[in-house]
């Protein structure tokens, strides 16, 4: 009886390690990919980064250099920053950071925004937003 005891204690503990280890099985789940796809399409120009990475502080320049103002998620500034970023792989396919999206489009990480933005993507992007927004401020009067 007392080695079961053991075994059953040796298990829980492993479990816990598990959990500690790989995050909890509810992490990035329904409820957080329900806010990825909220912030998404509630605004124009969303990135989803980290504070302290060079291809995230690339992506922002773009649009700082552009005079847009995107909402930026700092993955790495939140509690709930992994299951964000969990989440984001469910949505796209990718959980590296940068990732951007204008007007719910995803466009990709630091290399994909430079040659959209090159290629003048970002720009028609952006200025179909802005006549969207013009048109629906417009017909709310």
């Amino acid at each position: 009886m007392a080695s079961t005891r053991m075994l059953t204690w040796a298990s829980l503990a492993v479990a816990v390690l598990v959990v500690l280890q790989l995050g909890s099985p509810v992490e990035g789940g329904s409820d957080k990919l329900a806010y990825v796809k909220k912030v998404v399409a509630e605004n124009k120009l969303v990135i989803f980064s980290k504070s302290y990475c060079p291809y995230c502080r690339r992506a922002k320049s773009v649009f700082e250099n552009m005079k847009e103002t995107p909402f930026v998620i700092e993955l790495d500034e939140r509690d709930d920053g992994d299951a964000i970023q969990q989440a984001l792989g469910k949505f796209i396919g990718r959980r590296t950071v940068p990732q951007v999206f204008i007007n719910g489009e995803h466009i990709g990480g630091s290399d994909d925004t430079v040659a959209a933005e090159q290629s003048g993507k970002l720009k028609k992007l952006l200025k179909a937003s802005s006549v969207r927004q013009e048109e629906s401020f417009k017909s709310e009067l």
